[in-house]
């Protein structure tokens, strides 16, 4: 879900520079645990240009099937802004938002072209996932399936989405190849 101010009689807080005006960056704002849709919302309704990727899941119950929407990035949502403190106080005011994704304490501007991925992504008829990012020698833990419980070590990435895990036993170590979807770093 993509929110444009096009409306002219919206006012766009910008700030002059040396080439004249700076243009509004792509930012990830860190949320409370499932507050994306409301911040859409909230964000939505103070003209701010907002995009949060979602993705439908079938969600089942023990009683009944359901398809829902979920955001693909659980906890953030994406803003497009000039980033002043004026602008950085009036988003992190809203209820449920908690902090920039920053570096060294300034929030770092998320690049154009990986933005625009997300969406053809999404506009594309093909199943997309969040996909776990680790980086092998990362401690694991199985989350789903007969080996969840189980902790070890990313070994070896095969493919893109399976990971051989390394399991200590008395000294000696067993591999398991696992789905990514079904491990989170530990």
């Amino acid at each position: 879900m993509i929110n444009r101010p096009d409306d002219p009689a919206i006012p766009v807080l910008e700030r002059p520079s040396e080439n004249g005006i700076v243009k509004p960056e792509w930012f990830a704002l860190y949320t409370r645990s499932r507050f994306e849709k409301k911040m859409l919302s909230e964000l939505t309704d103070r003209s701010v240009e907002v995009f949060l990727p979602m993705r439908e899941i079938l969600s089942r119950w023990k009683d009944r099937k359901k398809r829902i929407w979920i955001p693909l990035f659980p906890g953030y949502i994406f803003i497009n802004h000039i980033d002043t403190p004026e602008n950085r106080f009036r988003i992190l005011n809203i209820p449920g938002a908690v902090r920039f994704v920053s570096l060294e304490g300034h929030a770092q501007p998320i690049p154009e072209d990986q933005i625009q991925y997300v969406r053809r992504f999404l506009e594309s008829s093909i199943s997309i996932d969040p996909y776990p990012y680790m980086q092998v020698g990362t401690r694991v833990e199985v989350i789903a399936g007969p080996l969840k419980g189980i902790q070890g070590i990313l070994v070896e990435k095969r493919g893109r989405f399976r990971f051989i895990i390394q399991v200590d036993l008395i000294r000696q170590a067993v591999s398991v190849e696992i789905d990514a979807s079904d491990v989170r770093s530990i």
